[in-house]
């Protein structure tokens, strides 16, 4: 209950319902796969509308985002590390590396490529426009890092580490929708167009045949229709593995502030950091035994439920009418994405890769699991899966990698 709030819906228990609702009425729709729901989802992703409405919800005051008690504890303690674990479980690290090395250092280079462009958006817009990286401009930068790098949990997760400002991350929610789908976008209009861009590059295409025999035979070794034993032994992992976490943050979060004088600087004092290092470490971990077998249940798409509903709850406290104060923050997105795209071009003209490891490489980084198979699907519905493969090593990245944007970010700021 809020009783002191003038919300019109003041039962966290109603509102939960009204987000479960909300949730599984965008999904509804977005599976339809004719007439105008199927047109209206080409263009406006559902993810977004999963943020936005919330959103929409508290700004005109039907829901009081700010004083519920669904996103903290339960939302950010709970399904946030339940939702890495998962996540992270299902990554095929030795599938990523048969691949080859050459798919591997794209996606490397793409993950490089995107630190660097946010050091230096930050740094042109300090000398174009000062006041567009002013005030927490850095730490939402560092959890738009954690989406370009790795995905929605990683950026959710950020976001708690630095303690963005739920109108400051909403910006760069819009910023990411924005520039990444245009982006993807342009990526699906010039797959059709590879065989012409790999003949004039010269690039031996000869790999990708024999990845896409590799992969018809891994999905047909793995799905499974998922049993209730299943079920119980994914919440139990993800769960289990939470509770471990929070068990050892919190002395080792007290340990650090007491003994490492340097703790606060990479807020390493936080409990909250360890939880979300250590449920990002456990399912890796994981992912290197049999319990990474669990994803032919669908272990992935729980962790993608529980992303979703926490997606919801980070944005019932957003205020969407302060979406349109910093217009400025597009051109630092923009900046940042040129700067991905040019040195990941230098770097494919290098390696004389095909231009599919190009897409797949900045995609399964900017877009995460969720886009990156639509682009290489694009290519061949065979490939998809490689999307899946290495952007679900973005979720093992990006909270590492996106930690060090903001810790850098940071220190530019001040």
């Amino acid at each position: 209950m809020i009783p002191t709030s003038s919300a019109l819906i003041q039962n966290d228990i109603v509102v939960f319902g009204l987000i479960a609702a909300t949730l599984g009425a965008v999904m509804w729709t977005a599976s339809r796969e004719r007439g105008m729901w199927r047109r209206f989802y080409t263009y406006v992703p559902a993810m977004s509308l999963c943020y936005l409405l919330p959103g929409v919800y508290n700004t005109v005051g039907l829901i009081d985002g700010q004083g519920s008690r669904l996103y903290d504890p339960i939302a950010r303690d709970v399904l946030l590390p339940a939702a890495l674990v998962l996540l992270t479980l299902t990554i095929d690290l030795k599938g990523i590396l048969r691949l080859g090395p050459k798919i591997v250092l794209m996606y490397l280079g793409a993950s490089l490529s995107i630190m660097i462009g946010a050091v230096v958006a930050f740094q042109l817009m300090k000398w174009l426009h000062p006041a567009t990286v002013a005030g927490d401009t850095w730490a939402g930068m560092a959890a738009l890092a954690g989406s370009w790098i790795g995905g929605g949990a990683n950026m959710l997760a950020m976001r708690e580490v630095f303690d963005v400002d739920a109108t400051t991350f909403g910006q760069f929610v819009v910023v990411d929708v924005g520039v990444a789908y245009v982006w993807m976008a342009v990526l699906i209009f010039l797959a059709a167009r590879a065989p012409a861009i790999d003949a004039r590059s010269g690039a031996d295409t000869r790999g990708i045949d024999e990845l896409k025999e590799r992969i018809a035979r891994f999905q047909a070794q793995h799905e499974r229709v998922a049993s209730l034993t299943d079920l119980m032994l994914i919440v139990g992992v993800a769960f289990g593995a939470v509770g471990l976490a929070h068990a050892i943050a919190q002395p080792l979060a007290a340990w650090f502030d007491a003994n490492v004088s340097w703790a606060a600087q990479f807020s390493l004092g936080s409990p909250f950091v360890w939880v979300v290092v250590l449920a990002t470490t456990i399912g890796l971990l994981l992912s290197c035994t049999g319990a990474r077998r669990l994803e032919g249940a669908g272990a992935s798409r729980i962790g993608s439920l529980l992303l979703y509903f926490l997606v919801a709850c980070i944005g019932m406290q957003m205020d969407l009418l302060a979406l349109l104060d910093r217009p400025w923050i597009f051109l630092l997105g923009l900046i940042w994405m040129a700067v991905h795209i040019v040195l990941l071009l230098g770097l494919g003209k290098l390696l004389r890769v095909p231009f599919f490891y190009f897409a797949i490489g900045s995609q399964s980084n900017v877009g995460g699991p969720a886009s990156a198979p639509v682009v290489a699907a694009a290519f061949h519905p065979a490939l998809a899966p490689v999307g899946v493969l290495l952007g679900t090593l973005g979720y093992a990245t990006g909270t590492y990698l996106a930690y060090l944007v903001g810790i850098t970010l940071r220190a530019m700021a001040s």
